[in-house]
């Protein structure tokens, strides 16, 4: 891990996780375009509704809090493993063509019970059902786990989003109960580390 002292990583110095046909890479602000134009996918706007936002608040976001904050949470755990409630974005890259066809983020989920980290993705309509969200999500738990201080995490689905609930259950998360958040069912999954 680098340091990057508030500064953008240079393109050497950006966080990547390998994984069998996608990378999954830091925020970077060239991401801009096809991240924006992901959020505007009636299929992502469906299950994620807060993330369509106008393009001029999207690169406020991504230039001022999401690389930002990217950087604080690989600096901690650089350090020494503990990030406490950092949140760390992560860009779905595609490595056959270096095209961005989604996300997968690690946070605070403040309506689920303590310890609440958890990891959320979305993808590309274009890239469902390949197998590139759960090879997202199973790269990032596996980072979480072997590099961070966390010991459980999280996730939720919207009870009627059989996608979703499927690439949690790939992972091996445990059906913990069902949920009500902003009047929407969810089941609400937790996974230890073993």
């Amino acid at each position: 891990m680098n340091n990057y002292a508030g500064l953008e990583p240079t393109k050497g110095d950006i966080f990547t996780i390998e994984c069998k046909d996608i990378l999954l890479r830091e925020f970077i602000v060239e991401d801009l375009d096809e991240f924006h134009a992901l959020t505007m996918q009636p299929e992502i706007i469906e299950f994620l509704p807060d993330w369509n936002v106008p393009k001029e608040q999207r690169r406020d976001w991504l230039i001022n809090y999401e690389i930002k904050e990217n950087q604080q949470f690989l600096q901690a755990v650089s350090a020494d493993g503990y990030i406490g409630e950092l949140r760390l974005r992560l860009g779905i890259i595609l490595k056959e063509t270096n095209e961005f066809i989604g996300w997968c983020c690690t946070g605070m989920k403040d309506e689920l019970p303590a310890p609440n980290r958890e990891i959320m993705y979305a993808i590309s309509k274009d890239h469902r059902g390949k197998g590139y969200t759960t090879q997202a999500a199973k790269g990032l738990i596996k980072y979480l786990f072997e590099h961070t201080s966390t010991d459980v995490l999280n996730a939720i689905a919207l009870v009627h989003n059989t996608p979703s609930n499927r690439v949690i259950q790939k992972c091996d998360f445990d059906l913990m109960n069902e949920i009500t958040i902003e009047n929407e069912s969810y089941n609400y999954y937790q996974l230890s580390k073993r």
